[in-house]
């Protein structure tokens, strides 16, 4: 679940940008679905203080069209990393979405293919 102050800025970017569809949209919460994928929104804890994100790492999304995704995002989404063949066997690339929380999409590196 992601804590956001603007849900309905999130949602458009998550729609708009990154081609997930809005499941459910009430005041405060919201529900975001692509592929297997269901992202969660919701207005902060009011018993939490909140400035921001808060999660310390990233929300990692494997696929298996990380080369079709870079296309659609590159030039859209604000980069945090380029796409890039990784020596752990990834391929890989990471997004920041419109609340800074950090997105990563991965594929497998078929080594035959290198």
């Amino acid at each position: 679940m992601f804590w956001t102050k603007e849900i309905a800025a999130t949602v458009a970017f998550y729609t708009d940008v990154l081609g997930f569809e809005c499941g459910l949209l009430e005041e405060g919460w919201a529900v975001l679905l692509r592929d297997e994928i269901e992202v969660m929104l919701a207005y902060p804890n009011e018993h939490v203080t909140f400035n921001g994100p808060m999660f310390t790492g990233s929300f990692y999304i494997n696929t298996t069209n990380v080369d079709e995704l870079w296309e659609a995002y590159k030039d859209t989404c604000n980069i945090c990393y380029p796409i890039e063949n990784f020596e752990y066997g990834m391929r890989e690339f990471a997004i920041y979405d419109n609340n800074d929380y950090i997105l990563q999409f991965g594929q497998p590196i078929n080594r035959e293919e290198e």
